[in-house]
């Protein structure tokens, strides 16, 4: 298994993980991005996010996507928004390996905090983070406004 930096070429797949993910966090209907928004968003003039991707016998089977973010008490930090690995695949060691990659790229930046979220009921998940000495935070709520929800609230504006 190799890691690596993602490439364009590798939205197809990575577009294909984010469905998996989807079905797994029993959301199978709420990806709407596409492979062309994948594609502009992360390798046009302006990227919005980097990837990761770990890759067994010229296969992606698994990836990271993380952004840079500001935090008026830390400065720079990263937001890891999925950590994803094909079913078939999981316990091999390739969600640790993309995991370390981004902490390491992260200290490698010299930002102050890595930070993302993950479901409650997702308790594998939040033991392997505890592990790594990472903190669960119990008393921070998230919060979002959807495309819907947006627009109701400008046309209220």
């Amino acid at each position: 298994m190799v890691i690596r930096k993602g490439k364009k070429e590798d939205m197809p797949a990575a577009l294909e993980l984010i469905k998996e993910l989807a079905v797994f966090e029993n959301e199978p209907d709420a990806v709407v991005v596409t492979v062309d928004e994948l594609e502009r968003d992360g390798f046009g003039p302006n990227p919005l996010f980097k990837t990761f991707v770990a890759e067994k016998d010229n296969e992606i089977i698994g990836m990271a996507l993380f952004y840079y973010r500001y935090s008026t008490w830390k400065g720079k930090t990263i937001h890891l928004e999925d950590l994803i690995v094909k079913e078939a695949h999981r316990g091999t060691g390739a969600g640790s390996a993309l995991y370390k990659e981004v902490i390491k790229f992260g200290k490698q930046e010299g930002v102050r905090r890595v930070e993302w979220a993950v479901l409650n009921w997702n308790q594998h998940a939040i033991d392997f983070y505890e592990r790594s000495g990472a903190t669960v935070f119990q008393d921070w709520l998230t919060v979002q406004m959807d495309e819907e929800g947006i627009t109701k609230f400008t046309l209220n504006l």
